[in-house]
């Protein structure tokens, strides 16, 4: 099995940036794709970022508008985002993800269905 750990949360004002960071352990030859998500109280868990390790494709939310970055770290197996311009609205809980998949599915559908088998227990983001 593949285990997450998130860092680097915290509070931030508007316009400020923070970089998370995610470290996978275990199983982690097999990891394919990894991405992060987040949750807002009282609305569904979204995808913001995700990637193929192999460096096929890499997918970004809409709502990103280019003030996000995904990084993957595959020889210390670590995805951060870093992230810029940061906007009260980016509040939430920022969870990584990580999967073994076989094939490469269009990153928007397999972000958007959540297919994701391992998560970490998430990050708190707070901008304010």
């Amino acid at each position: 099995h593949v285990q997450l750990v998130e860092s680097g949360g915290g509070s931030v004002q508007r316009g400020g940036a923070l970089r998370l960071s995610c470290t996978a352990s275990g199983h982690t030859y097999s990891i394919a794709s990894v991405g992060w998500f987040r949750q807002a109280p009282g609305k569904e868990r979204e995808g913001v970022a995700a990637l193929y390790t192999d460096g096929s494709a890499t997918y970004y939310a809409d709502f990103v508008e280019g003030r996000f970055t995904i990084f993957y770290d595959n020889a210390r197996k670590t995805v951060d985002l870093q992230m810029n311009s940061l906007k009260p609205e980016d509040t939430a809980l920022y969870f990584c993800a990580a999967d073994c998949p076989t094939t490469r599915a269009s990153l928007k559908v397999v972000v958007t269905a959540l297919d994701f088998g391992r998560w970490g227990p998430g990050t708190q983001v707070t901008v304010s």
